[in-house]
């Protein structure tokens, strides 16, 4: 598949080597792809190894300390590495890690040129050529406009919002990425058309809350109406529609109707829900409780018949008791979730609910948080497995060496993109992109074993 870049830099010499690294969630991911294209566009190239490299960009993440840690520790490596080099490769770290920690973090990474937070992104093209020693930008803001993406792939991550105005005692998000601010239809249409003309076959539609998309913007926008414009600019190429990151509270019935109703969007709903016991709910300054969240998925099941579920469990946050524990494990077990991610709280610098009397045992922790994993992974395997027998339409997303020669590997429409597994397909022929019709014959944890049948 051709890269979604707009604009060749094949007719003139490079400014210089960029390598990039990203860790983190699918919106990072993004994040990356859009100062790709603005280097792209400004005449700098793509590297894969850095000793082909003039200058190193790593996008980061903080959402959790492992994650910061993570994010420092690569870049402590990527330094080493650049050391060892004949050429000084200057590293610029870009997105959470700079947000988060911002002006304490020169005097503690000297081995970093330039510290980029996530909204000075845009200006990632003055910052490198600044560290390669080149001064100021020389290029249009033509250019810069027509950067879009550089995504190569079937499926595409499209952010429709940024910032997050839940203040959830557990997260740092809104201190690292600000405010909720809806990214305008506009905006959010023109990227979704570039990525059908370049090749891209599904569109994941995401953000902190995507739920309340268009709340801050004026003139009735809503989620719904969102997903019926994105449905009509991808009926032609034949693509689907997924949407993540769903709160309870955004299920609304216009959304729940546009969900069923419309062909090009999945009925593939992700709704973190963290707890399910009130009281834990209230403490972490979510809203809910375990009635609730039973009415809205067995609505939700009711009204979309063979829709698939994902969700989110947390487990330790401080105060929870054992029998609070065991009321979402037995909730988890009650509900049949198609997928879960489990996590366990972490202590998170600067939250509310750092500063909470009743912080859990590490020991205590880690137990829950197996033993939420363990009902998770069952009942995930399960769900997988009920598959087996299905012809579906399958997205090829590459080809894998499979020991015996290789194999199409793509994902179904209850498989999200680098989250849920995926189907292996051993014989045919089909280029990246194209959607073919598989009849799935086994299954081994998420993933799937299909044989071709035809063309979707």
């Amino acid at each position: 598949m051709d890269s979604l870049s707009n604009t060749s830099t094949t007719d003139r010499a490079p400014f210089g080597s960029c390598l990039f690294v990203t860790l983190g969630c699918a919106k990072n991911e993004v994040d990356t792809d859009r100062m790709r294209a603005l280097l792209i566009n400004a005449g700098f190239d793509e590297v894969r190894d850095v000793d082909d490299a003039d200058v190193v960009i790593i996008n980061t993440c903080s959402f959790l300390a492992s994650a910061t840690s993570e994010s420092i520790e690569a870049t402590l490596e990527l330094a080493d590495d650049v050391s060892e080099g004949v050429r000084r490769r200057p590293i610029v770290m870009c997105g959470c890690v700079p947000s988060r920690y911002g002006a304490e973090l020169a005097a503690q990474l000297p081995e970093v040129a330039a510290f980029v937070r996530a909204d000075e992104e845009d200006g990632i093209v003055a910052v490198v050529r600044d560290v390669l020693g080149m001064g100021g930008a020389s290029f249009s803001n033509e250019a810069t406009s027509r950067a879009l993406r550089t995504v190569e792939g079937a499926s595409a991550y499209v952010k429709i919002s940024e910032g997050c105005d839940r203040f959830c005692a557990f997260c740092a998000i809104p201190r690292i990425r600000g405010r909720y601010a809806s990214r305008p239809e506009g905006e959010i249409l023109s990227e979704v058309e570039r990525l059908m003309e370049g090749g891209a076959r599904e569109v994941v539609l995401i953000g902190q809350d995507t739920g309340i998309w268009g709340s801050d913007l004026g003139g009735g926008r809503t989620l719904a109406w969102l997903l019926r414009e994105v449905a009509a600019a991808v009926r032609p190429y034949g693509a689907w529609v997924r949407v993540l990151y769903l709160q309870p509270e955004g299920m609304t019935d216009e959304l729940i109707a546009t969900i069923r109703d419309t062909e090009e969007v999945l009925s593939y709903i992700d709704i973190p829900i963290q707890h399910c016991d009130e009281r834990v709910l209230a403490s972490m300054g979510r809203t809910g409780s375990i009635d609730r969240l039973r009415a809205l998925f067995d609505r939700l099941r009711s009204e979309i018949p063979g829709m698939v579920l994902r969700t989110t469990g947390m487990v330790g946050f401080p105060g929870e008791t054992d029998d609070q524990a065991d009321e979402l494990l037995d909730f988890f077990r009650e509900q049949e979730f198609d997928y879960m991610s489990v996590f366990s709280y972490s202590r998170e610098e600067g939250t509310k609910a750092a500063r909470m009397d009743g912080q859990v045992p590490e020991d205590v922790k880690l137990d829950r948080t197996q033993r939420l994993l363990d009902v998770a992974e069952q009942l995930g395997f399960a769900a997988t497995a009920r598959h087996v027998g299905e012809v579906v339409d399958v997205i090829i997303d590459g080809v894998e060496d499979a020991g015996d020669g290789p194999e199409l590997v793509g994902h179904a429409w209850f498989q999200a993109p680098d989250c849920d597994g995926a189907v292996h397909i051993a014989s045919g022929e089909a280029t990246v992109g194209e959607r073919v019709c598989v009849r799935l014959v086994d299954s081994f944890c998420y993933e799937l074993v299909g044989e071709m049948v035809g063309e979707g």
